[in-house]
This record gives C-alpha cells, sequence and structure tokens, in this order.
C-alpha cells in the first residue's frame, strides 16, 4: 500500500493542482470563559429541531431553550472537540454548559475567514451580516468584493493562511461571531489568539468532510447562528434529492470511462486516494476512477512516471492545475502530450468561473452546490444524459 497524506483542503485558490497535507498536531487549549452578562429571561426556542445526516465533524443538540453545537473533528488527527452553546438572546447563561462558548443567537455580525461559508450566508439571506473577512483578494462572491473594496467589509488577515490577524480591529468590530478553520498547528492557526483576547471564535471543519453531501451539510452548522438551520435543513434536503437524481443517472451506465485527476508539482503528483472527496464525486457521476482502489481518504505522492503507467491510456483528465489550455499544460511539462486524454482533448479544469484576481468559484459556492459539480461531471463523461445541461464550473481546455 503507498503512503498516503491527510488533505488540507484547497480551500485556498494557490493549492487548486493539489491538496496540502496536514501534518497531526498536539492538542491546543480550546477552552474559553462562558461569555457573562445576558439578562434572566429565558423564552423557549421556537426552531424545530434539525437532524445531521452526513455530516461527520460537527453534531446539533437540543436542550432546553438552547443548542448545542460539537465539533468533533477540528482539523485532522484532533484529540479534542470544541462546544458551542447558543441561547436565545436576552437568556440566561445556563449553568450546566461548563466551559463551552456560549453565544446569544440569532448573531448580528458575522466575520468569515473562509470563502466557504459565503454560500452559505448567501443562502439564508444573511450575507449582509459579514462585517469582515480575512483576505478578499480570491474572492469570487461580487458583492462581497465590492463592499471589501468600500470598507464596508472589513479586512482582517488571519484565517488558515496564516496567526497574524488584526486583532485590534477585530475588538473594534465587536463581532457576535468569528468562524475559522484550523489545523492544529499553532503557527498556522489564528483561533489561539483570537480565544486569548475573548473574542467569540468558532472552529469550521467543513474541509475535512469527505462526502460532498457531508461537506454541504455544514451549511447547517452556519445557519444554527442565525437560528435559520430549519431552513437551511430544508434547502439542504431538496440539495440531497437533487443529488441523488443526477447520480441515478449514471449509474447503470454499461461502459465506463476512466478518469485520473490534477499533475505533477515540483516532482511530486499528488493522486486523490480513493476514498477522497474527489474520487467519491467521480464516482457518483459513474465513471472509473484509476486510483479507487486505494482506500484511503487523503493524496497520494507518487512520481510522473508512475500515473504515467496507469492514466496513459486514460479517457479523461480532471483539475490539470492553474492550466487555462492545453499549451499551458505542455509549457508545464511537454510529456503531459503523451497521455491518451490530452491527445484526444478530453481535459477538463474547474475553472469557468474565475474573478480577475483569479478567485475561482469552484472552491467558493462549488462545497454548496456539489450536485451541480456532479452535473458538470456526468455531462463531461456521459453527455447524452444529461442533454440541456450546460458546463458550470468546469471547461474544456482547448
Amino acid at each position: 500500500m503507498k503512503k498516503t497524506i491527510p488533505i488540507l483542503c484547497v480551500l485556498f485558490l494557490l493549492a487548486v493542482s493539489a491538496c496540502q497535507a496536514v501534518p497531526t498536531a498536539s492538542p491546543q487549549p480550546s477552552a474559553t470563559p462562558i461569555f457573562s452578562g445576558a439578562i434572566a429571561t429565558p423564552e423557549a426556542s421556537s426552531t424545530p429541531p434539525v437532524t445531521i445526516r452526513y455530516a461527520k465533524g460537527f453534531t446539533l443538540a437540543y436542550q432546553d431553550n438552547y443548542k448545542i453545537l460539537k465539533v468533533t473533528q477540528p482539523w485532522a488527527g484532533a484529540e479534542q472537540a470544541f462546544t458551542y452553546v447558543l441561547i436565545p438572546r436576552g437568556a440566561e447563561v445556563p449553568a450546566e454548559v461548563g466551559n463551552a462558548l456560549v453565544i446569544e443567537v440569532p448573531v448580528r455580525s458575522f466575520v468569515a475567514m473562509s470563502t466557504t461559508y459565503y454560500p452559505f450566508l448567501e443562502n439564508i439571506g444573511k450575507l449582509d451580516r459579514l462585517v469582515a473577512v480575512n483576505d478578499a483578494t480570491y474572492v469570487y462572491n461580487q458583492s462581497v468584493r465590492e463592499k471589501a473594496a468600500s470598507g464596508e467589509i472589513a479586512i482582517v488577515g488571519g484565517g488558515m493562511g496564516g496567526p497574524s490577524a488584526n486583532i485590534e480591529r477585530l475588538l473594534e468590530l465587536d463581532p457576535d461571531v468569528i468562524m475559522t478553520s484550523a489545523s492544529g498547528i499553532p503557527e498556522l492557526d489564528v483561533y489561539p489568539k483570537l480565544q486569548e483576547v475573548g473574542l467569540p471564535v468558532v472552529i469550521n471543519g467543513d474541509y475535512l468532510e469527505q462526502t460532498p453531501l457531508g461537506r454541504a451539510e455544514w451549511g447547517i452548522f452556519i445557519a444554527a447562528f442565525f437560528d435559520q438551520e430549519q431552513e437551511a435543513s430544508q434547502q439542504f434536503d431538496a440539495l440531497v434529492q437533487r443529488y441523488e437524481e443526477v447520480s441515478a443517472l449514471a449509474a447503470n451506465v454499461q461502459e465506463r470511462v476512466t478518469v485520473f485527476t490534477n499533475t505533477d508539482y515540483q516532482g511530486t503528483w499528488y493522486v486523490p486516494a480513493g476514498e477522497s472527496y474527489a474520487a467519491i464525486l467521480i464516482k457518483d457521476a459513474g465513471a472509473e476512477y484509476l486510483w479507487a482502489d486505494e482506500p484511503e481518504t487523503g493524496a497520494l505522492p507518487l512520481s510522473f512516471e508512475t500515473v504515467f503507467e496507469r492514466a496513459k491510456d486514460a479517457d479523461f483528465w480532471l483539475n490539470p492545475g492553474f492550466a487555462a489550455s492545453l499549451q499551458d499544460l505542455l509549457a508545464m511539462d511537454a510529456r503531459y502530450a503523451e497521455f491518451e486524454a490530452f491527445q484526444t482533448g478530453n481535459v477538463f479544469n474547474y475553472n469557468a468561473r474565475v474573478s480577475e484576481a483569479g478567485g475561482m468559484d469552484y472552491f467558493e459556492s462549488g462545497v454548496a452546490n456539489p450536485d451541480v459539480i456532479l452535473k458538470d461531471l456526468i455531462k463531461i463523461f456521459y453527455p447524452e444524459l444529461l442533454p440541456e445541461h450546460a458546463l458550470f464550473y468546469y471547461q474544456q481546455l482547448k
């Protein structure tokens, strides 16, 4: 069995060609003192309970008049969980919540340290609650870009790109929630610094989910902070139905096409293992992924020669890094021309929707729309199954 590395997830534009490794880190302190000051006027929540079905990284429970969100997998190899108690505004803080972070909901101001949160905010009509982001350089969402340019949305740094954040500006903004992802590596994470100064930081582990539906279900996690998890759950149920209906179209294909992904990067070709997010999408699209027999969820670091031996005659090549044309691929490595998929023009990349600065919508709204990604893949592999569908995230390289 080949050695695998856990995936850090391609949340960043600059990681489009391959997922990054996340070394297992020692547990970091997660306890944040309860935010006090709430008045004792509790009122029962009118929000019907929501059940989490696909996501493995968080749970949602209801207790009396408050909700308990627990992030059980904040990063790869984590040995700790993060608990958030969501209470109605003006309600008394429950005595039994221990050292969990208590947040009054619905929240009125939200800081997003990842672009993957934007589509979920938009889905529930709460993008206007966004008061700050870590960076707007590679944002695809036009509204967020424009508000960041005008100063309506502040740029505060931090996020998974590094531990540096404008703490002073965040304290001035005094947001109800700062949502970020984490790696468990102190020199990469911003959340410990935010905790130290008492800012309400929430860890979101969506990038660790290996299934498309599991990753999309984190929209309910975000919606819970606005008391709109029921609405998000209904949207998710509709998404599941669309996804399963589309997948069923390709389930009975008799002659399955073969597929490989990514490109060589500095002498190593990182290939998604058979139980990874990318591999599951390809499988659900009815294709034969050439590394489907590798029962891991990470990425396999292989040589060019190893990939070529298995993939030289493959029907399709997906996600070839930064390439926007076949000529771009040749400029990277002339040997790419030896692949059958290159020669037949069956090379497709997820860069059909890119901002002027290079922000790719696939990595932004794609997490909330796996059914659209799946439609794209089926259209690529078996166009006769979806004759009316026009590619949305993907395009054929010319």
